[in-house]
């Protein structure tokens, strides 16, 4: 923590690598300086996803970035920078440094006199949204640098396609002349990443028989969670969690905006529940990429996830989306999700009808020379820096590294079971859903066959559902059969509420001890699946009346799983235990 004295991050003027005696203190002695002006997080993370590989390794490049603490959303840009590892220095001390270029994300700058050329990344895809201006009361085209500094002659605006910059000149003839066709570096490396799908999905804890629905809202309150705030909750309490995992892709505005206290807060229902709630920086892109269907708004995250391939929905489309750009065509083709509806079934029908030519025309025309963005790129910051470009090999296109599972484990879970026969033995089909999200559940039938439970594991904090659950499971395997049946007893013992308690041995196969005394064996043909499974096959069978020694069951869990339990009752309840 920083004492009463110390200086804030980014507050001081600094002295190295650059200051009127920079020389005396640097190691490195740069022939050209770059100034990143860092405004938002949203622009500064897209810097420094791009300009590392662009000078790999050139020591002629001094770089330094300066904080412009004027937007809005400037929350969490100072933290970025510190913990990246940047020098960073007050925007007043700008004016002092002569920097060789000016790059940034952002648009919105107010750059100090000079001559030195203002290279202007795009922070999305495109100008194909209005924004509230921060300078006045209007709203703006996102993305258009103001009319001052274009007509400095000073300003470079990269673009990724032509059809950008028929737009730009249509919406500000000044521009004319000041674009560059680079392409898009974040869709290249998106493309270039998905031999790498299945390591991204393994990293956020994703199972091959699971499928992961991603939701992306942009910020505003035309967003999907301006629109339906309650939307991840309710995808959480409709679809069972053995057979999806949902994740959630917020614009850093949002966390800028409101504080990531805020948003933990608001969707602490949907984080108990087992979301996977990306961070605001960097993330979200293998999470993107791992993705299977992607509900979505208006934001640039809906159009690449579409342009790359992958099943869309969307949930949300505001009016501040701009005719004629690529996610304003992107939504003519896209099926809505209808937030109240039955999502399960939505899901299901986007990704059977999906093909992966629905969205190229689309792709074709955001995204102009696929594959070429970094080295065009480099390209023009070299030739804006009067340095010749590195005669090395182009710039490399990295594949993007594994996001770290940003969920907390489900502790709770309503049960149904829907106990058949499948020629003449017991079939047991089994769909959980997270109890912190239970408000959001849709109304399931009764049947004669069908029974629900609430099962809970030993580390559940809620002490209302823990002393409430039919079935409590053990959350780490026991070391030795003895242990788990020591842990079995306790248990019963200190909850009277509970009908059964489970554990997992380590080396395989589960015990499942009865009110009553009796304990059962289970082992399971297909991969090793956590006790809440083969628990709720003995429930079933127990409420059911069908045997639970010598029995081999079906367990189904979804369409994509389907493996035998066999059960036999141990010959006799250990000793001491009377029930």
């Amino acid at each position: 923590m920083l004492s009463g004295t110390a200086a804030v991050f980014g507050s001081q003027p600094l002295r190295v690598p650059v200051g009127h005696d920079a020389h005396r203190w640097s190691t490195f002695h740069g022939e050209r300086t770059l100034v990143v002006a860092a405004r938002t997080v949203t622009s500064t993370v897209r810097v420094l996803e791009t300009l590392p590989a662009l000078l790999r390794g050139d020591g002629r490049v001094t770089v330094v970035f300066a904080h412009d603490p004027t937007s809005a959303f400037d929350a969490g840009v100072l933290e970025l920078l510190r913990d990246t590892g940047c020098r960073v220095m007050p925007w007043e001390q700008l004016g002092d440094v002569s920097p060789d270029l000016i790059l940034s994300a952002s648009e919105n700058i107010g750059v100090p006199e000079g001559d030195c050329p203002v290279l202007v990344l795009p922070h999305g895809v495109g100008f194909q949204k209005f924004v509230p201006d921060s300078r006045s009361a209007r709203d703006r085209l996102s993305g258009v640098v103001p009319d001052s500094l274009l007509e400095t002659g000073r300003a470079w605006l990269a673009v990724s396609h032509p059809a950008q910059e028929e737009q730009l000149l249509t919406a500000h003839p000044k521009a004319a002349g000041r674009t560059l066709l680079v392409g898009d570096p974040c869709f290249d490396e998106l493309v270039g990443s998905r031999s790498r799908r299945e390591a991204y999905r393994r990293a956020l804890g994703v199972e091959d028989h699971q499928r992961l629905v991603m939701v992306s809202s942009t910020w505003g309150p035309t967003s999907l969670l301006g629109s339906h705030p309650d939307l991840l909750p309710r995808l959480l309490a409709r679809l069972p969690c053995d057979e999806y995992r949902v994740g959630a892709i917020l614009h850093p505005n949002v966390w800028s905006a409101h504080g990531a206290w805020q948003v933990r807060t608001l969707q602490a229902a949907a984080l108990d529940a087992g979301l996977l709630l990306m961070p605001p920086v960097h993330a979200w892109r293998p999470a993107l990429v791992a993705a299977d269907v992607l509900v979505g708004d208006h934001g640039s995250v809906t159009l690449y996830g579409a342009s790359a391939g992958t099943p869309v929905l969307l949930a949300a489309f505001g009016e501040d989306a701009v005719p004629g750009t690529a996610v304003h065509d992107m939504a003519a083709v896209t099926p809505r999700l209808d937030p109240r509806g039955p999502l399960p079934q939505q899901i299901e029908k986007v990704t059977r009808e999906h093909t992966p030519e629905r969205y190229a025309a689309v792709a074709e025309q955001a995204f102009a020379e696929p594959g070429q963005a970094l080295a065009r790129l480099r390209t023009a910051l070299y030739r804006l820096l009067r340095l010749p470009e590195p005669s090395s090999a182009p710039p490399p296109t990295l594949l993007l590294p594994a996001a770290d599972p940003p969920a907390s484990p489900v502790n709770s879970w309503h049960v149904t079971t829907d106990v058949t026969l499948d020629g003449g033995e017991p079939a047991v089909t089994v769909h959980r859903f997270p109890s912190a999200v239970s408000a959001y559940a849709a109304a399931r039938p009764d049947s004669a066959a069908s029974f629900t439970h609430l099962a809970c594991t030993d580390d559940e904090r809620d002490h209302r559902l823990f002393e409430s659950a039919s079935v409590v499971v053990r959350r780490q395997p026991a070391t030795t059969s003895v242990g788990a049946l020591r842990w079995i007893g306790d248990t019963l013992d200190r909850l009277p509420g509970s009908l059964l308690t489970a554990s997992a041995v380590r080396g395989g196969g589960w015990l499942v001890g009865l009110r009553d005394g009796r304990v059962v064996e289970a082992t399971a043909t297909g991969p090793v699946m956590e006790p809440g499974l083969p628990s709720a096959v003995v429930y079933a069978c127990l409420l059911a009346g069908h045997p639970l020694d010598g029995a081999r069951v079906a367990l189904r869990v979804g369409e994509a799983r389907d493996e035998d339990v066999v059960l036999r009752l141990r010959p006799a309840a250990p000793a001491g235990w009377s029930r």
